[in-house]
């Protein structure tokens, strides 16, 4: 039986993957202050100096871990073009995913819940919120256009309101998961943003 030998960059993608589910773990369990580049290379089978060779420092890591854990969140929705429908379909999806929330998307919520009271954190939040925001922003803008979502909406404005209301259930479901009825508030919440943003 022959193997087949994995290349550097193979090897590379394995390391930084375990570095990071090590770290997300940490922080679910322990919170941030837990999060040291030692705790992290050992909860990972690795050593400390894997963990600096990969990402130089505490502050490189918890942003690549930010970026790790809200990449593809909603996954499905690439293919989609701008406007009401991917809009819908990215709360919708949001809220479901909230029924399986994994280790990742709990040490997102830690850490962005956090960074109100980390400086070093709060930049690296903003930023991810800021993109999270223009993505919205792009979809009201192309619904307004298309003559689906009210002009008198100011895009800004809306894409605050969901990322809030996404976000606080995604809090409030990490703090009681028996208490939020995730599928019971997904029924309802795509269906509210539908009217609010009708066009009167």
């Amino acid at each position: 039986m022959t193997t087949t030998r994995r290349t550097q960059q193979e090897r590379r993608d394995q390391a930084e993957a375990a570095l990071l589910a090590a770290a997300a773990e940490l922080v679910v369990e322990q919170g941030v202050r837990s999060l040291t580049l030692a705790r992290v290379g050992q909860r990972a089978g690795y050593s400390r100096g894997i963990v600096t060779h990969h990402f130089g420092g505490k502050q490189a890591l918890v942003e690549r871990l930010a970026r790790a854990t809200q990449a593809g969140f909603v996954p499905g929705l690439d293919d989609l073009p701008p406007g009401l429908d991917r809009l819908l379909r990215l709360i919708d999806g949001y809220l479901g995913e909230l029924a399986r929330l994994g280790v990742f998307n709990q040490a997102f919520l830690l850490l962005w819940a956090e960074a109100a009271t980390q400086p070093d954190l709060a930049p690296i939040f903003r930023e991810r919120d800021d993109a999270f925001r223009a993505d919205l922003r792009i979809d009201i803008e192309a619904g307004i256009a298309a003559g689906v979502i009210d002009p008198g909406l100011r895009p800004d404005d809306v894409a605050i309101a969901i990322v809030g209301q996404l976000r606080g259930i995604a809090l409030q479901r990490l703090l009681d998961p028996q208490g939020v009825d995730v599928e019971q508030v997904r029924r309802s919440v795509a269906g509210y943003w539908r009217r609010a943003l009708a066009p009167a």
